[in-house]
């Protein structure tokens, strides 16, 4: 479907979709708006619910093919790709539930791409990554609150890089992750897509979703697969041990620069925004 309406001499006139202003850098006005709050509850919860179910998941499947507990088959319990559909899955049903709410971002590193793409704030970005990790912390609580024993015994779903692997290769892995999520929410979310495909906002959850659920399939077998700085953070607050701390700021750093080479990626080349604002001005300067 054509994007834009041609004019007399092939100029283009108008668009069939309407991109968002900027968001201002700081607006201190959300500060006194009750939706602000909402948002940052509704981003709380949903990222304390990611973190209890997915922590459980991992923790039942570890638990479900220890060698006391399964007599030797090696294939009890959900396996890798259950514990990836469990990510995956969590994630579709949490921006589903949030998004008409707080955007449904649900990691740190979302956020992050999203504040460098002038889509929030610095305050909004700032107040999501404390709801979010306080969040992370409180969901991984319930489940050693729930099931201490098998939370220690089975490392309480905490990421660090897995014997084998330097962290050179486990930052690599995060970094490209996170690309390809923050990447799908930015196609997913494009309002140019919207105005050609209309069913294209309610699916936007899904491919989102898949995104972490292939993400997870390729990387738990090198870091247990952050890309989500929150979901890290709370593991290893919660189970507190040495090696997930050690490699703690792999997942960080990886996430945050996976980020920001996807909102570069989507805004300034797919779209165009350097072009768009190099037209702008010259526009402006002419008008002079």
């Amino acid at each position: 479907m054509t994007k834009e309406v041609v004019g007399e001499g092939g100029s283009f006139t108008a668009k069939d979709y309407h991109d968002p202003p900027p968001a201002p850098l700081i607006d201190a006005a959300e500060l006194g708006q009750w939706s602000f709050y909402r948002a940052l509850i509704a981003e709380f919860i949903a990222t304390l619910l990611f973190l209890y179910i997915t922590v459980l998941t991992v923790i039942g499947y570890k638990s479900q093919s220890d060698p006391l507990h399964s007599k030797g088959d090696p294939c009890a319990g959900v396996g890798i790709l259950g514990i990836a559909w469990a990510f995956g899955g969590m994630i579709f049903v949490l921006v589903y539930c949030t998004a008409g709410i707080s955007g449904g971002h649900i990691n740190p590193a979302v956020t992050f791409g999203l504040f460098l793409a002038r889509k929030v704030s610095l305050i909004r970005a700032v107040m999501y990554m404390v709801a979010q990790c306080l969040g992370a912390i409180c969901g991984v609580g319930l489940v050693k609150a729930f099931q201490k024993s098998y939370y220690t015994r089975y490392g309480g779903g905490a990421n660090s890089l897995n014997d084998g692997y330097s962290a050179g290769t486990g930052l690599g892995a995060e970094i490209i992750g996170t690309f390809v999520l923050v990447y799908t929410v930015f196609s997913a979310t494009d309002p140019k897509r919207n105005a050609r495909d209309s069913h294209i906002p309610v699916l936007a959850p899904l491919p989102i979703g898949f995104a972490v659920f292939m993400v997870h399939l390729a990387t738990i077998p090198i870091t247990g697969t952050g890309i989500n700085p929150a979901r890290s953070f709370g593991a290893a607050v919660i189970f507190n041990q040495e090696k997930p701390w050690d490699d703690h700021w792999i997942f960080w750093v990886g996430p945050f620069i996976g980020a920001a080479l996807a909102a570069f990626f989507h805004q300034f080349i797919l779209r165009a925004g350097a072009v768009k604002a190099l037209g702008s001005f010259r526009s402006s300067a002419s008008a002079v």
